[in-house]
């Protein structure tokens, strides 16, 4: 069986979460078991595309569900569906939006990239043009509302508030509304978004998610929301989405994965973090240089993370030079990095297995010792 090291790649840990440039996220013996299924046999796709929409759907509480490989693609074959419908000239014409509206209004503080590529140019292999409206750290109702023309196709909202800015930023139910009173259809972003519900129910007409991010999925994800723009999602199948199509094994892997998350409560699963996490953040406390805390996602969601504040005087490095000393270590392991400006770093439990909290543990006492004495800052780390 072939393996990383064959090719002279290392697994690393990740301490950061599920995120795209380290590999998505591990998967469970149940989903690796169903991919295994799925690669067994051949598949009608189509049936099984329309039965997976049905699954996804009930899930959601959407009418239909359409899968996709990722948020990213979710968001060109979202803007394709509100530009070209099920037209199959156009749905083929496609990223030339001809004579249909296109405009498609994003406020500038959720001008966000996937991973580097810019969410506008997702927007424009969807026939769309994007028209940003705003400031970053302001934009009015009234902006919205001056922007929307009879050129407007969609309204886009991104959900992540590690990403895009929501402070002093028009609010969904806000944005539902211009869109209802306007005619124009709302795309929502919720690709990291681990409440399967809440954001259809929001009156959004199309939801985008992301299966590795929360959901312990392979590469995959789906848009769910209105039965007839989802069936014009599942058109832009025979334009532009072909080359972003899902194959049958990561698809079961995805409907393994969402009925393993769904097994759970939203309460189960941040009580055993803030379990897991207040007994790792007891350990670390011990070690030079660190104080430790457990917090919970700035957002309000129910993720909970251990917050290591380095002490540069202490810990004889600051926490930049901290971070870049354990991904250069062997193996390469990833704090989440997202307060680093304020000398802050994070562990993340959810992509973090408990070998590799153990590894977390193992590197951060013999990088912290006192003179170097890695024996010594891995028995106070017990």
């Amino acid at each position: 069986m072939m393996e990383y090291q064959d090719l002279n790649v290392a697994p690393i840990v990740s301490a950061q979460a599920n995120s795209t440039p380290l590999g998505g996220c591990t998967l469970s013996d149940g989903v690796i078991a169903a991919m295994g299924n799925a690669a067994r046999s051949h598949v009608d796709v189509d049936q099984f595309w329309r039965a997976a929409g049905g699954f996804l759907a009930d899930v959601t509480g959407s009418e239909d569900a359409c899968p996709v490989t990722g948020a990213a693609a979710g968001m060109a074959i979202a803007v394709a569906a509100c530009v070209a419908g099920t037209d199959a000239l156009r749905v083929q014409r496609l990223p030339d939006p001809g004579d249909r509206p296109h405009e498609i209004v994003l406020q500038k503080g959720h001008s966000i990239s996937y991973g580097g590529a810019p969410i506008a140019q997702m927007i424009a292999m969807g026939g769309g043009r994007t028209v940003e409206v705003g400031a970053v750290n302001e934009t009015l109702r009234s902006h919205v509302v001056s922007a929307v023309t009879e050129r407007t196709a969609a309204l886009v909202y991104v959900t992540s508030r590690t990403h895009a800015v929501h402070r002093k930023g028009v609010p969904l139910d806000e944005l539902v509304a211009i869109g209802r009173e306007r005619g124009v259809p709302v795309i929502v972003d919720a690709a990291g978004e681990g409440d399967l519900r809440r954001w259809v129910a929001s009156g959004a007409d199309l939801v985008i998610y992301s299966g590795p991010k929360m959901l312990g999925a392979p590469t995959s994800g789906f848009i769910c929301g209105g039965r007839d723009l989802v069936a014009a999602c599942r058109a832009q199948y025979s334009g532009i989405a072909r080359p972003m199509k899902v194959g049958k094994e990561n698809l079961l892997g995805l409907l393994q994965a969402v009925r393993e998350y769904t097994a759970v409560t939203d309460e189960e699963r941040a009580a055993e973090q803030r379990e897991r996490m207040t007994k790792l953040a007891a350990r670390l406390e011990k070690l030079p240089g660190l104080s430790t805390q457990v917090a919970q996602d700035d957002s309000g969601r129910a993720i909970y993370r251990v917050l290591l504040t380095i002490d540069p005087a202490s810990a004889g490095r600051s926490a930049a030079t901290l971070a870049e000393e354990m991904t250069a270590g062997v193996p390469s392991i990833h704090l989440r990095d997202f307060k680093l400006h304020l000398g802050q770093l994070e562990v993340d439990p959810r992509a973090l297995s408990a070998d590799g909290e153990e590894a977390v543990v193992r590197r951060l006492a013999e990088l912290l010792a006192d003179r170097g004495d890695a024996r010594t800052g891995t028995e106070a780390a017990r």
